[in-house]
């Protein structure tokens, strides 16, 4: 039995609302206008759509979305846990269930108000369930509350073992500020910094400072994944799906896997990279732009890892002279990231990933890109995508 789903799928529409700081509308409304962006994008109806997948953090219902589209009868709807980790897994359940047929149009969004509603930089101080409660209670006592505390933990530890210095987060970061200079559609549109106001940022949690941490926003992304038949009749050039997968990891803890042997690496990512790879047979070598999940500067560093662009503790010499600038080896965050475009989640990671593949990002590389990687949220159960062009 054939179990790669490997270029069975692919994304044929992508949508964003606005990202704002407070959006002066429901969650329900900005997943709605997402998912129809997409739609439209694609040149389909919401008629069309038979399958939806979100996050299980998502406020929206999936029958409440579809009631709100006008979508007709659905065949599959699923779910992804962990937070930021579940980009990409919703879209491994998308692929899935177009290359079983078990759907045709399956619909992937995330929408919040993650400014003006719910804040998660409030980490897990209150309203705590139960089982969360156990978990958080070993840690709670000592400050780490939120994630910028648990990311931190592991920081201060990479840094230890590898070497790396603040000038590493610092041109992760900065990069990323400079390709949202240019896109209109990000919160730090043409508010560029340097250095000295880097520096002089506010401490969060050391080592990390207030430009090492991914905002908080409002806002909606969604993405139409169907048939690679189908999508060569859309609308927008298809974007295949290569690749794909999720990981959670031994030893495996929600964001403080603290006990693991060493915990400078992330072995549920080094996992979910081998896994994408071996589907589609391609390598780092064959990969020409990246959306990697920045909630926090460091982590890309340790993902560029496991993803095989260097080797363990080498990310903060590759990312060295403009590696991951627009004429580098690696264009990174085109769209800004989540450090300096909007926290969706990472589903407007997605989105620019297919923008990068088509040639459409505000700041498109100028080499040509075959094949881009995004990448889901790190210290949760995780995992990473492999999208490339349509034959």
């Amino acid at each position: 039995m054939d179990r790669n789903i490997s270029d069975k799928a692919a994304i044929c529409g992508i949508g964003n609302t606005e990202f704002s700081k407070d959006s002066g509308r429901s969650e329900l409304s900005l997943a709605a206008e997402a998912v129809k962006a997409a739609l439209d994008d694609a040149g389909l109806k919401p008629s069309d759509v038979d399958g939806m997948v979100t996050f299980t953090i998502d406020q929206n219902e999936e029958v409440d979305v579809a009631r709100a589209l006008g979508c007709n009868d659905l065949s599959f709807f699923s779910r992804v846990p962990y937070g930021g980790g579940a980009a990409t897994g919703c879209l491994l359940q998308a692929a899935m269930a177009v290359a079983t047929g078990i759907a045709e149009t399956v619909v992937v969004y995330r929408a919040l108000n993650g400014r003006s509603g719910h804040r998660y930089s409030k980490g897990v101080s209150g309203e705590l369930i139960t089982g969360s409660a156990i978990h958080y209670g070993w840690y709670m006592p000592f400050g780490l509350l939120t994630p910028a505390s648990w990311v931190a933990t592991f920081t201060q530890r990479y840094m230890h073992i590898s070497g790396c210095t603040t000038d590493a987060f610092f041109e992760v970061a900065q990069s990323a500020r400079e390709y949202a200079v240019n896109n209109p559609a990000a919160f730090f549109y043409q508010r560029p910094f340097d250095r000295a106001e880097y520096d002089a940022g506010k401490k969060i949690c050391s080592p990390l400072k207030i430009y090492d941490c991914c905002q908080e926003s409002d806002g909606g992304s969604a993405v139409i994944v169907t048939t690679p038949e189908r999508a060569r009749d859309m609308k927008q050039p298809g974007v295949m799906i290569r690749g794909v997968a999720q990981c959670s990891g031994k030893d495996q803890e929600e964001m403080t896997s603290f006990y693991r042997p060493e915990i400078g690496c992330l072995p549920e990512m080094d996992h979910a990279a081998r896994m994408a790879y071996a589907q589609c047979g391609l390598t780092a070598a064959d990969i020409d732009s990246a959306v990697i999940y920045d909630a926090f500067s460091p982590i890309v560093l340790w993902q560029l890892e496991s993803w095989g662009f260097c080797k363990p503790g080498e990310a903060k010499d590759f990312v060295k002279g403009g590696t991951l600038r627009i004429d580098g080896r690696l264009p990174t965050n085109t769209h800004g990231g989540q450090l300096s475009e909007a926290y969706i989640h990472g589903v407007n990671g997605i989105v620019e990933a297919v923008r990068q593949v088509r040639g459409t990002s505000v700041n498109q590389p100028k080499k040509t890109i075959n094949h881009a990687l995004v990448t889901s949220g790190v210290g949760v159960p995780t995992g990473g995508a492999i999208l490339g062009r349509m034959a």
